[in-house]
């Protein structure tokens, strides 16, 4: 996935023309709340007002305004037959073709959410984590990705960080509240001293371990030893991704636990113990 500060970046160094498009209201069932907004030049986009007719119609006004003299626009759509749709609402969107200035705002803002997504740590980079990282970059997460075997990387998709100095340590203690983590290392000794780490700090929104029941029924034995409490230790997700489907291939277990990010750190649903 390409990088949207790179995206903005190009456009304002080649003068690329572009617009903004942002949903000033939103009635009854609509595909975006007010306030999304989505960035447009002639040949890309950056964001989404929701897809579909709808922002079909606002693209295509946006487009020939930018060929044309620029300038502002609002469309109101209804979303019923008329439009193609069934959602039943109506949405209001603003098209304002933008200056050196706004575009920099524009971009100003985008970094200002980026600065707010949660954070989720993700250890490991076996064919798994692999998996899981291709899967996790399309969320709206910070996500950063530590194996100290930098080898094992292999293409790194736009927007990961990645640390591969073998500072684990740090990365747990750096991670603000709220954040998450999945651990699937290379070694079960070491997936249990991460997540013994992570557990004791006790604000992190969702941990979750690779692994089967047996391995989290041995690990418990071993956080019980070193102190940690019984609400601690069940707020530890293992099995990740657990969805009654026996399927182990890496990719389908990468789906199934971003399933599960979004449920447990997006969207704050506890796991039921």
């Amino acid at each position: 996935m390409d990088d949207p500060g790179e995206i903005i970046c190009r456009w304002q160094q080649q003068s690329i023309p572009v617009a903004r498009l942002t949903v000033e209201r939103a009635l009854g069932s609509t595909p975006r709340e007010a306030g999304a907004f989505m960035l447009v030049s002639a040949d890309g986009m950056l964001g989404t007002i929701g897809g579909g007719e709808l922002e079909w119609q606002a693209i295509r006004q946006a487009r020939s305004m930018l060929a044309d003299s620029g300038g502002s626009a609002k469309l109101i759509i209804p979303l019923g037959p008329e439009s193609g749709q069934c959602c039943g609402g109506s949405v209001s969107v603003g098209i304002e073709c933008l200056d050196d200035e706004h575009l920099e705002l524009a971009a100003e803002q985008l970094r200002n959410e980026n600065i707010h997504l949660p954070v989720l740590l993700l250890f490991g980079a076996g064919h798994v984590g692999r998996a899981l990282a291709a899967a996790l970059v399309l969320l709206p997460l910070r996500l950063i990705w530590i194996d100290s075997r930098s080898e094992e990387f292999g293409i790194v998709p736009a927007g990961i960080e990645v640390v591969s100095d073998g500072s684990w340590e740090r990365v747990v203690a750096e991670a603000p509240p709220g954040a998450g983590a999945l651990v699937l290392t290379h070694n079960h000794a070491l997936d249990g001293v991460i997540v013994a780490e992570l557990l004791e700090r006790g604000d992190l929104a969702y941990v979750g371990m690779i692994g089967s029941v047996t391995k989290r029924l041995r690990l418990e034995r071993g956080l019980r030893e070193v102190g940690l409490s019984r609400d601690r230790i069940a707020s530890l997700v293992c099995p990740i991704g657990n969805r009654g489907i026996r399927d182990k291939r890496p990719a389908v277990i990468a789906a199934f636990a971003a399933a599960e990010v979004v449920e447990r750190l997006l969207h704050g649903k506890r796991a039921s113990l």
